[in-house]
């Protein structure tokens, strides 16, 4: 000990690298948590305006009509299905349309007053957000859960 009740500086040698060393691991737990998590935002955000782009495009042709075409702007984002995938995993399987010659129950000529509107819906469902942080360690799985979006869907009115 140092004359003022102080430990000595030769005491103190190392004991910043040994905190350093045992923050480290939580401090990069947490950054690995925090870039996952903003980026199942960003495909969610992503899927929502694909949703909504596919239904814009719906609006301008006649029901029962470009549904190829919506399927590749929810998917690719490009009329002609050139593009890469929007998000990986995303198939056109999972897109789902509805309009007046298929969901006849519910978007069809919906009445409005004296006129009849006609409406088309874009659905996204079962897509599953696939993190890059997961490995598994011992028969545990480690890293950032898989997540599956609930339904993203949109509606508009189309054109009659």
């Amino acid at each position: 000990m140092s004359r003022a009740g102080l430990p000595s500086p030769k005491r103190q040698r190392g004991v910043a690298a040994v905190e350093f060393g045992l923050l480290i691991i939580p401090l990069t737990l947490m950054l690995f948590g925090l870039t996952e998590y903003g980026r199942a935002i960003y495909q969610y955000n992503t899927l929502v305006k694909a949703t909504r782009d596919a239904t814009r495009y719906l609006t301008t042709v006649a029901p029962g009509n470009g549904w190829t075409e919506a399927r590749c702007l929810a998917t690719r984002g490009d009329l002609t299905c050139n593009a890469p995938l929007l998000a990986p995993g995303l198939t056109a399987d999972k897109v789902e349309i509805c309009d007046a010659t298929n969901c006849a129950g519910t978007h069809a000529l919906v009445p409005t007053g004296s006129v009849a509107v006609n409406l088309v819906t874009v659905t996204i469902s079962g897509y599953q957000f696939e993190s890059l942080i997961n490995f598994p360690l011992a028969g545990l799985s480690i890293g950032a859960p898989d997540i599956t979006f609930g339904d993203i869907s949109n509606t508009m009115r189309q054109a009659l």
